[in-house]
């Protein structure tokens, strides 16, 4: 029963202590809202970079924001090769699966079709000299699939075969984005 009573007299001190919740004040950051996530026809982006100089700032801003898309892709794609190779019982799914994760990282190193900032906004604190800047991007799925489709017609190290699950895929993916359209 002491134990009860100590417990009534400590729980509302804790609350009353614990006003910003257990991990501190909630912060909204630039393009954290529904707008700047992925969507059906989108794949979206967001960057934040800190430093004591403006252009490193919005240089980790921009990395960040590019590797954030590259992964959606990377993983989207995945997903859709291992599904549609699924579905079709194709022999060589490894094998074309590969090829497409290869071409897919390829096109992402080399360029991101259709890229589009739609988003930057840069800040300066005075009590640390640091400038942080956040950048969003997005890139048009099907403009995306599209350029992909277009590399995978001109890539010499996939054979004549795989080009056509290639494309089979690309295109199962373009049509489902016309259907949400």
């Amino acid at each position: 029963m002491k134990k009860f009573a100590h417990l009534l007299i400590v729980l509302p001190l804790i609350l009353a202590g614990c006003k910003g919740g257990m991990f501190g004040k909630k912060v909204k950051e630039p393009f954290s809202g529904s707008s700047y996530q992925s969507n059906g026809r989108f794949w979206r982006g967001v960057g934040k970079g800190v430093s004591s100089k403006d252009n490193i700032a919005e240089g980790k801003a921009d990395i960040e924001a590019k590797a954030e898309l590259a992964g959606q892709v990377n993983t989207n794609m995945k997903q859709v090769a291992d599904q549609y190779l699924a579905e079709t019982g194709n022999g060589n799914a490894e094998d074309i699966a590969d090829k497409f994760q290869s071409l897919t990282r390829q096109v992402m190193n080399t360029s991101i079709s259709d890229l589009r900032k739609i988003g930057e906004k840069k800040y300066y604190d005075d009590k640390t000299s640091d400038y942080t800047v956040f950048i969003a991007y997005e890139i048009k799925k099907n403009a995306m699939l599209r350029w992909l489709k277009k590399e995978a017609k001109t890539d010499q190290k996939i054979d004549e075969r795989q080009r056509k699950v290639i494309e089979e895929i690309i295109d199962k993916e373009l049509d489902k984005i016309e259907e949400e359209e």
